[in-house]
């Protein structure tokens, strides 16, 4: 049995979460001046200085969420379900930056990205059977991963 609190629970899942998200952010740093700049990029396309407010605010969504998750009073099993999967998202969600900026390979990304999104929305079910706002808290960022899938999508094909 854990003895840590629920504040305690919910700001290691908040900071662990930011802090995967940072990792992520430095595989994308070295690239955003260089090889991303070249490329051929859609209308919709948004400034390079939304992505990160966006993902700084989604990454503590998310571990707000995975937060409640983790100290909700739902049974054991389900919420160590629960959080697995979100581990899983978690970690294809920092492969895809990986794939897309270290390694150059928008198409090779944006298969991986349809794993993350079809991970999150299994990550969705999960939070949903425990605890009622954990699993809309996840909801910003899967409608942000589909807009990332559509725009990786259209730089795969421009490129």
């Amino acid at each position: 049995m854990s003895t840590l609190s629920s504040p305690a629970k919910i700001t290691i899942a908040i900071l662990g979460t930011v802090a995967v998200g940072s990792l992520s952010g430095l595989a994308t740093a070295n690239s955003i001046d260089t090889w991303y700049a070249t490329l051929e990029k859609p209308f919709f396309n948004p400034p390079n200085w939304v992505f990160g407010p966006a993902w700084t605010i989604l990454y503590i969504l998310m571990g707000y969420a995975a937060g409640r998750v983790w100290s909700s009073t739902a049974n054991a099993g389900l919420k160590r379900s629960a959080l697995t999967a979100y581990v899983v998202q978690l970690l294809l969600n920092a492969a895809w930056s990986i794939l897309f900026f270290a390694l150059h390979a928008p198409l090779v990304a944006l298969v991986e990205m349809l794993f993350l999104w079809a991970t999150i929305i299994w990550c969705i079910r999960w939070f949903k059977q425990v605890d009622s706002l954990a699993w809309k808290l996840l909801l910003p960022y899967l409608l942000w991963v589909s807009f990332a899938a559509i725009l990786n999508g259209a730089i795969v094909v421009l490129n």
